[in-house]
């Protein structure tokens, strides 16, 4: 399957050097690219990609703000956070915001291509040093005795929802390979982060990988 790629960084030589590194792929095509969240959103609307590189830091509104709004009206697209940023201030707001990927612009061209195939396949993949701040998070002591005693409140079907949102799955994906409906997917996932007293997607995934359910 090819994987539609749109670039969106406020910085044309970034831009470039990122088509001159993907375009080599066989199975990466670059469908489009932009400089602000206004050309991201409508570019990702005209050219429909399957993995956005979505800078953190856009002229017009963050990357953070951008790739919320991209997730809901187009909730099947998947982002790759790709920024100079690595504090666990922006990386925990772009998972809050549906992000699937969180990459800092030094790592090696090895982790981005990794990073853009997991998000294609639904996929989360967390750059090393990040996925670390996670680790630090769920071993808080102030957490543990609480999250260690709500797994056992979940249903087989519930504890299926949760494993495919925690890769970063979307209400339909989840609901085509399991064989029921989206709304029934959405009923699962309100019920979920009820009963484990999560509030966001960051929040879901520190909870999946303290639980062993997916692997930072």
């Amino acid at each position: 399957m090819t994987i539609r790629l749109l670039l969106v960084d406020d910085h044309a030589v970034v831009r470039s050097g990122l088509k001159m590194l993907l375009g080599g792929h066989e199975e990466m095509e670059i469908v489009g690219e932009a400089g602000s969240a206004e050309e991201a959103l409508a570019e990702t609307e005209r050219v429909q990609p399957n993995v956005i590189l979505m800078d953190i830091g856009l002229p017009d509104k963050t990357g953070i703000e951008a790739t919320r709004e991209i997730k809901e009206k187009f909730p099947d697209v998947n982002i790759v956070a790709l920024t100079i940023h690595e504090d666990e201030e922006y990386f925990f707001q772009m998972l809050d915001a549906g992000a699937s990927g969180y990459v800092p612009k030094r790592a090696a061209p090895e982790e981005l291509i990794t990073a853009i195939r997991a998000a294609s396949e639904g996929e989360v993949y967390l750059y090393p040093s990040l996925a670390k701040l996670l680790v630090r998070d769920f071993f808080n002591p102030d957490r543990t005795a609480e999250e260690a005693a709500n797994l056992d409140g979940l249903t087989p079907r519930e504890h299926e929802v949760l494993t495919h949102l925690a890769e970063g799955a979307s209400n339909n994906e989840i609901a085509e390979s399991l064989v029921i409906s989206p709304k029934t997917v959405e009923r699962h996932r309100e019920n979920i982060m009820r009963k484990l007293n999560l509030h966001s997607r960051s929040e879901l995934v520190r909870y999946a990988i303290r639980k062993g359910i997916i692997k930072a």
